[in-house]
């Protein structure tokens, strides 16, 4: 079985990727999956407003079990298994068809894109109290614009230079809070880590669980740039494993800190409170001023981190030949250009929305998004179980079936909790993709625009 990203047609050769490009190795590659998902501990402060210390302390110990690990488990097995750049897509497209593959690709890419319209907001909110100016009207459109630019074009010039780029902005973000860690320690009193809201009668669930879900998701996002890895095989899985004992103990660590050395008032406990907790562990403003910086930079990598994985997942998807060839072309720097000033360009149609209906908004596509991949891992494993699988998980159908129900039940859960607005916005999304393939498959039988798959690939539907 040939599987041609449903064209029908024998694909016509293509030319294979710029030999001389550079992969991304170890390093890079944990660093990028640590913005993708994270960033820093920056955003976690309303757990502990919706819940308290006990609750949040247990959520970012239990919450990676039930959603991160599998993730990163189904993540480190498909993109061994399909290395490259179409990342979730072509694992949905092998197992459910192209169509369900491009709806995959629609609703991750727009879910990425509204991702990514957050963090210049977020940016320049860390610089309006020393530069008012950019607060409000058309010095603040322009400043978005202008940061959206400088990032895009960092993003234009390679991804060795992004990848770069997110380690040296990494050890940077994460130093304060090991130094607000240490400088904690004989000031916490462990008893304070026991509190519950009103002894869960004032608990906010809904703020508590979308908190946990937005800063530990997002782990499959890096299989979209399985292509541009050094031995895939052997770094995607070391790389998934490193980034995600990073990004718990970034987590785990300032809240206990926080939490521990300060006597709790859950109201202060809202986005940018850990600069506050920096300056009275610090005993004055130079580590409140380093964790705003850090805070500030933090939102950088998340953009650069980001916008490579959109990109190229759009570059994946023209070479499976799900999207006109124009996308994958690459520029002199091995990038795909037409990609990035697609995501670019939506970035800048979506800042005007405000950070919660954003949240909502990406949170919603996301949990469909993710519903398809469980169940193209899962079916994958039924229909060709002794196909290469250079990573596999080490449990059978069944346990590859029960290690998808948690996560599945959780999606029910931030479904339920979302509002009616954000999911009527939701809704028109999807249905847009549903419109969207038929036209490009009558776009692609009338010769209007030119579709192919890349002789380079692997025949990957050759797996029994």
């Amino acid at each position: 079985m040939h599987y041609d990203g449903g064209t029908g047609t024998t694909p016509p050769p293509s030319p294979s990727p710029t030999p001389n490009r550079k992969k991304i190795s170890l390093l890079p590659l944990i660093f990028l999956i640590f913005y993708e998902v994270s960033g820093g501990p920056f955003g976690i402060e309303d757990s502990v407003k919706a819940a308290g210390p006990l609750l949040t302390i247990l959520g970012f110990i239990i919450f990676p079990f039930i959603w991160s690990i599998p993730e990163a488990l189904i993540t480190a097995e498909m993109s061994t298994m399909f290395p490259e750049n179409s990342g979730y897509v072509v694992w949905v497209s092998s197992s459910l068809g192209p169509y369900w593959g491009f709806q995959q690709g629609w609703v991750k890419w727009l879910s990425g894109v509204i991702d990514n319209a957050l963090y210049p907001i977020l940016f320049l909110d860390y610089l309006k109290s020393g530069f008012p100016v950019i607060s409000s009207g058309l010095p603040r459109a322009n400043a978005v614009l202008a940061l959206t630019f400088a990032l895009t074009y960092v993003n234009y010039r390679g991804l060795s230079i992004v990848g770069l780029t997110a380690v040296l902005l990494g050890v940077f973000s994460i130093l304060p809070f090991v130094v607000m860690c240490l400088m904690s320690v004989p000031k916490v009193e462990p008893l304070r880590w026991f509190v519950v809201s009103e002894g869960l009668k004032g608990v906010d669930f809904g703020l508590y669980l979308n908190t946990l879900f937005w800063n530990l998701n997002y782990w499959d996002s890096i299989s979209t740039l399985s292509g541009e890895v050094v031995n895939p095989s052997r770094t995607l899985p070391k790389a998934l494993f490193y980034a995600l004992l990073l990004v718990v103990l970034s987590y785990i660590f300032p809240v206990l800190a926080g939490t521990g050395a300060l006597p709790l008032d859950q109201e202060l406990w809202t986005d940018g409170y850990f600069a506050e907790i920096g300056r009275v562990i610090g005993g004055g403003v130079w580590l409140s001023w380093w964790i705003q910086a850090a805070a500030a930079t933090s939102n950088i990598g998340m953009f650069l981190a980001e916008m490579s994985s959109d990109s190229f997942q759009l570059l994946g998807m023209a070479e499976r030949g799900m999207l006109p060839d124009v996308f994958a072309k690459r520029s002199r720097y091995g990038t795909p250009w037409v990609g990035i000033l697609f995501s670019a360009s939506g970035v800048v149609l979506l800042s005007w929305l405000s950070f919660q209906e954003i949240v909502a908004a990406e949170n919603l596509l996301y949990c469909f998004g993710m519903v398809m991949e469980f169940i193209a891992f899962v079916r994958l494993r039924v229909k060709y179980p002794a196909a290469s699988r250079p990573f596999k998980i080490p449990v059978g159908v069944w346990g590859s079936v029960l290690m998808c129900v948690p996560p599945t039940v959780l999606i029910g859960f931030i479904v339920a909790l979302s509002n009616l607005k954000v999911a009527v916005v939701s809704f028109v999304a999807v249905v847009i993709g549903l419109v969207l393939q038929p036209c490009l498959k009558l776009v692609e039988r009338k010769g209007w625009l030119s579709f192919s798959v890349s002789s380079h690939l692997p025949d990957l539907m050759a797996l029994s």
